[in-house]
């Protein structure tokens, strides 16, 4: 099975994860893949990380040695959940290829295994075949497919993402994915690009209330500026800031249901930060939040008294569409 030229990864790495209630040990790996197809995502640096292969079976083999590395690094008995990412998307057979995906389900048979995709690639022969491979009983629902959602706003996903998918194209994945035995996990973006701060909340709260039900799983990524993207440029000019920590907090307050959250980037000037004095605690608290769901910690948190509040509170009252960011 292992490969004698064993690759790592983009990154690996255990941690835990909340699940049915409670939290499960899991591995979370980046494979470098074949790249995504679409690379277009105004905020999306991975699309710059792919592998170059001449051919689809050397993509194989790179993929292969990767896996390798995994299964040489960590005990598989000690995890029951694996999180797995490429530059795109896992199902998209281009990047990753059939003869891969298989070999990833038979390593990790019996554990529970989310796998990002875009929808398009979600469809019910690819989800079966992963399924039957992965497997064994131990859980009522072995995989969950992750897709970036973003926004259940068609207009916000295109004008300020570029996802090149549409909200009736994720409908069409869920689906395919519940009939395929599968879940669904949505991951959705917080503040894209030329949206203000109140803008990015009320359209995250339009975005749980339409997913309320429809998915098992909901993920809120607060923006962070990645490197070389189109939402760097504009972050460079100062056309751009990142989300307030005080904004995650009262969405996650308010959330109709458990929402997971671990803000990347947190405290610093390209990711979603505060003043600088409050942040370690309350990035640590959402941290611990996402494990527990205890919303009485997200109230005490959202209850701490630092002078930038005042200022988020003045953002979100006076910021408008043709005069921001009003702060950086």
């Amino acid at each position: 099975m292992i490969s004698e030229n064993l690759k790592k990864p983009l990154a690996c790495w255990r941690g835990k994860e909340r699940y049915n209630g409670g939290t499960v040990e899991c591995l979370t790996i980046i494979f470098e893949s074949g790249g995504c197809s679409w690379a277009r995502c105004r905020m999306c640096s991975y699309r710059h990380e792919r592998y170059q292969a001449q051919s689809c079976d050397e993509l194989a083999r790179h993929l292969h040695a990767q896996l390798g590395w995994v299964l040489s690094q960590f005990a598989l008995d000690e995890f029951s959940m694996i999180k797995i990412f490429t530059s795109g998307s896992f199902f998209d057979p281009q990047e990753v290829p059939p003869v891969f995906r298989s070999e990833v389900a038979q390593a990790f048979r019996g554990k529970i295994v989310i796998a990002e995709s875009r929808p398009e690639y979600i469809v019910p022969d690819t989800v079966e075949g992963f399924v039957a491979d992965l497997d064994n009983g131990t859980h009522a629902t072995p995989l969950y497919c992750a897709i970036g959602l973003e926004t259940t706003s068609d207009q916000i996903r295109e004008k300020c993402i570029n996802k090149g998918f549409t909200y009736v194209d994720f409908n069409r994945a869920v689906a395919a994915a519940h009939g395929a035995g599968a879940g669904v996990k949505a991951y959705l973006l917080f503040k894209p690009l030329f949206l203000t701060e109140s803008e990015a909340i009320a359209d995250m709260r339009l975005s749980f209330d339409g997913l309320a039900g429809h998915v098992e799983m909901v993920s809120m990524n607060p923006c962070t500026v990645q490197k070389r993207t189109e939402l760097e440029v504009y972050w460079r000019q100062g056309a751009y800031r990142p989300p307030y920590l005080w904004s995650v907090l009262a969405l996650l307050k308010d959330a109709p249901f458990e929402v997971t959250c671990d803000p990347l980037g947190s405290g610093k000037k390209r990711g979603p930060h505060n003043c600088g004095t409050c942040d370690y605690e309350i990035t640590r608290g959402i941290r611990d939040y996402s494990l527990t769901a205890d919303r009485d910690l997200i109230g005490a948190l959202l209850d701490t008294d630092c002078p930038c509040k005042s200022e988020w509170e003045y953002v979100l009252a006076r910021e408008q569409p043709y005069c921001m960011p009003l702060t950086r």
